[in-house]
């Protein structure tokens, strides 16, 4: 018996994967999270053999960041990210962490729990049009000094609430942003934020 962790923090999403997994005879649902912490915890208790793990999990929280976590505590666990984001740099960030898969939401049933076996066989699980996409994008334009204030920026603070934060003056940061929004095509410091998370730039 395969025991499977949800994680989403949508109910209804995570009852109808439950609803899904329940006709399976190899498959049964260990426990489900609706945030970071929880999953954390679950995982720690229930020790499932594979976690599925949606990427944004309300109020900031990073199901990829959740993923790191419950590898370092429970190593044996596969995780699949399953996602609404068919983005490349999810994709990337996600493999990165230590995921063996990466699915879409819309990806049909009888795929989702092929990819739950396959994964607990050893196998790597990855959207192919989203493998094709992450390969063509190629490595970061920016400088670590970019990212980082690409970075700090994300969280939407002033200019000088950024400048404090990475320790430099008020000019740089204008100057890094600057060089990031070029580089990107970008048109503002949201834009630049949005293409460089999207393209998994930001880490």
């Amino acid at each position: 018996m395969i025991s499977v962790l949800l994680v989403d923090d949508q109910a209804m999403i995570r009852q109808a994967f439950a609803a899904l997994l329940g006709l399976e005879p190899d498959l049964e649902v260990a426990g489900q999270a609706a945030d970071a912490e929880t999953a954390v915890r679950l995982a720690a208790e229930t020790r499932p053999d594979v976690v599925l793990m949606d990427v944004q999990l309300g109020a900031g929280a990073d199901g990829i960041a959740a993923t790191t976590e419950i590898l370092r505590i429970h190593p044996p666990a596969r995780v699949i990210i399953l996602t609404t984001f068919g983005r490349p740099g999810y994709l990337r960030r996600a493999m990165e962490s230590g995921a063996v898969g990466y699915m879409v939401k819309d990806a049909p049933a009888d795929q989702l729990v092929e990819g739950i076996r396959r994964v607990h066989q050893g196998l790597r699980v990855v959207d192919p049009t989203l493998a094709a996409a992450s390969l063509s994008i190629g490595p970061s334009p920016l400088t670590e000094r970019e990212t980082e204030v690409l970075r700090v920026a994300a969280s939407g603070g002033s200019t000088a609430a950024i400048a404090a934060t990475v320790f430099l003056s008020e000019g740089t940061v204008r100057n890094h942003l600057s060089a990031a929004m070029g580089k990107l095509g970008a048109t503002s410091r949201a834009e630049a934020v949005r293409l460089a998370t999207e393209n998994g730039w930001l880490g």
